[in-house]
């Protein structure tokens, strides 16, 4: 007589109702492989989060910004860049526009009742009017300085600045013994980080009300992209003709490029830890089939007297085993996506989660059920009837 043969839903039904027998022991068995493909599918979707918005700021901010600043003498101390400076790199030719800051040496407080030791890292810095035009970086509230209130003592505040401080536009802060009115709050900076932590001010107020010396600590230089070679080999001598080997120049954006590629090198590494976890949670799924497969001897017996084949019963365990590594897969999956959607929210990036990631996990999960069933499922069929009733 031949034997019936079981479509694709009684082979599903007979697995799922191998699994339903044993709840406590399936759901410890998927942790293991939830636990892997959410590691790697969290690591995956925070570091391509976060080279997107690398990748987005290089965009934004292109590749033709150059930081000019003073480097060190030739008996080591520190240089200074000539006042005139800023306006003989405005007068290059391949220059689109520059815009400078400078040092104060003063620290940034909240009011005048701080402590004078607690800085926080907040400094104060003049600036030209047309430093956001330059480094491209918009207004998130107020306005900016212009001619008038950069000779009054009006200051505008980096996005560090004001998290730290909690002013906003309208409110005063304490520089210099002096209260300075908050005009407005810029947007964070990847390529000008030290704009962020800092409290901008006119280079006119500077001198008057702080005794700031005018000279500039900063230049930052735009270009077009095809140029920034010939203008980076010319500024040491434009910048400072008598000690051109005093002026260090650097590119923000090979910065955020080194970034991405270093945020790319430790996903290599975590995502090796992943699959650890995800080979130890493959181990507890074999484990977990082959006492099933101990404990179920009479149902293997009973079922092939019934006239199941080998075939059949090998299939069943096959299946018991790759829904258990499905239901941690799926389990981490969300669990994973979650993570990504949930970090990329709190610091504020894109949320991005490559498709590829998602596959890669679901033919891992399905490798690893199919591995950790295989033994088990071929154990159960070549067990005897017989001597599988005979079991007590």
């Amino acid at each position: 007589m031949k034997p019936a043969r079981l479509s694709l839903g009684d082979v599903l039904l007979v697995g799922a109702a191998g699994l339903r027998s044993r709840p406590t022991r399936v759901l410890l068995s998927a942790l293991g492989i939830a636990i892997g493909i959410a590691t790697m599918l969290s690591v995956l979707g925070i570091s391509s989060s976060s080279q997107a918005k690398l990748l987005a700021d290089l965009d934004r901010y292109g590749t033709g910004l150059l930081t000019v600043s003073a480097g060190s003498d030739l008996f080591g101390g520190n240089s200074r860049l000539p006042k005139e400076s800023t306006a003989m790199v405005r007068a290059m030719d391949q220059v689109q526009m520059a815009g400078e800051t400078g040092d104060t040496g003063l620290p940034l407080f909240r009011n005048d009742r701080v402590p004078s030791s607690r800085t926080g890292g907040l400094q104060v810095r003049a600036a030209s009017l047309d430093l956001p035009r330059t480094l491209q970086i918009r207004v998130r509230q107020g306005t900016w300085l212009n001619a008038a209130t950069a000779a009054q003592r009006s200051t505008v505040l980096g996005a560090e600045a004001t998290d730290r401080l909690g002013a906003g536009p309208g409110g005063q802060v304490w520089i210099g013994g002096q209260w300075w009115t908050v005009i407005g709050v810029l947007e964070p900076s990847s390529p000008a980080a030290d704009i962020g932590s800092s409290a901008l001010t006119g280079f006119a107020a500077a001198g008057e009300f702080l005794g700031f010396d005018g000279y500039p600590t900063t230049i930052y230089t735009r270009s077009a992209e095809r140029s920034v070679a010939e203008v980076r080999a010319l500024l040491p001598r434009v910048v400072n003709p008598r000690e051109p080997e005093e002026v260090s120049i650097s590119r923000p954006s090979d910065l955020l490029a080194a970034r991405a590629a270093t945020v790319g090198a430790f996903t290599s590494l975590l995502i090796g830890i992943g699959a650890v976890a995800l080979l130890v949670g493959g181990v507890g799924v074999a484990n977990t089939m082959v006492i099933s497969v101990l404990e179920r001897r009479r149902e293997i017996g009973l079922r092939r007297s019934l006239g199941a084949t080998r075939g059949q019963v090998r299939i069943q365990f096959l299946v018991e085993s790759l829904l258990l590594a499905v239901l941690g897969g799926g389990t981490g999956a969300v669990l994973g996506t979650a993570v990504t959607y949930g970090f990329a929210a709190w610091r504020g990036l894109p949320a991005v989660l490559p498709v590829w990631a998602l596959g890669g996990g679901l033919a891992a999960t399905l490798l690893v059920g199919t591995v950790a069933g295989i033994y088990p499922a071929m154990r159960a069929a070549k067990m005897s009837p017989t001597l599988a009733l005979s079991t007590t």
